[in-house]
């Protein structure tokens, strides 16, 4: 359903990433973690030319794009069939929670403004803010910034949402309701490829995780098997670091 393929990305003549593979199905939950720097936003950027990669492919369904190569019309059909939520919340300060959500259904759906706007009240319904329809983001929480942002991505109605570290720009108290959110999205099966250091969440929700260093996929597996018996020592060297403070069983 999503294929990466030999998918490489530098910075000037720093390389990020080289070679790196990745598949998952219609469905499937992939959760990435790793050590900060060490590629992990960058890869999920590049599934939709946020960066564009140097070398390799991006299949997403039946569309299929070489990096070297990719057009325009390319990089647009490929970013109608993904939806980016960013770390920073990405909304239009100028617009309410329902323009900043129907918005790309008007000017890239060419949705009529009444259906859109119907569609997007209908969102903030399901992510809880339908008393917020004509709030500007200055006027809103750090969590329900974020909420609306994750609304955003569930009206473009995209093969997969890709999540950048969704919670690391929120307070505590804002963290849990965009995690549930977020499951809630997940046990409707939709597809979604989540950078997080949100370890419990990984453990819940993930179908697969993956393990990223030095820019590199070191391992990847269920998150049980990752979690509790990882293979690689430096998988175990993360997880020890990131769980001890937990209070988690350390692998």
């Amino acid at each position: 359903m999503i294929t990466l393929e030999s998918v490489s990305k530098r910075f000037g003549q720093q390389p990020v990433f080289t070679d790196v593979d990745l598949h998952l199905e219609q469905g499937e939950i992939i959760v990435i973690i790793g050590p900060s720097g060490t590629g992990k936003s960058t890869l999920l950027r590049c599934i939709n030319f946020l960066e564009r990669p140097e070398a390799g492919h991006i299949t997403v369904g039946d569309l299929r794009v070489d990096a070297r190569r990719a057009s325009r019309a390319d990089i647009l059909a490929l970013r109608r069939r993904t939806a980016f939520v960013f770390q920073n919340y990405g909304l239009f300060a100028n617009k309410t929670a329902l323009e900043n959500i129907s918005e790309g259904m008007i000017v890239v759906d060419k949705l009529p403004k009444a259906q859109a706007h119907a569609r997007a009240r209908e969102i903030l319904e399901r992510i809880g803010l339908a008393d917020k329809a004509d709030a500007y983001p200055a006027s809103l929480s750090g969590g329900q910034q974020q909420r609306v942002g994750i609304g955003r991505a569930m009206a473009a109605n995209a093969d997969v949402i890709l999540f950048d570290e969704p919670t690391s720009s929120l307070d505590p108290q804002w963290v849990e309701e965009v995690l549930s959110l977020m499951k809630q999205l997940a046990a409707e099966q939709q597809t979604m490829i989540v950078v997080t250091h949100e370890m419990q969440f990984a453990r819940d929700v993930a179908d697969r995780v993956v393990f990223m260093d030095e820019g590199q996929i070191v391992e990847q597996g269920p998150p049980e098997a990752l979690f509790t018996n990882p293979q690689d020592e430096r998988t175990r060297r993360f997880l020890r670091k990131i769980l001890a403070p937990t209070g988690q069983a350390l692998p």
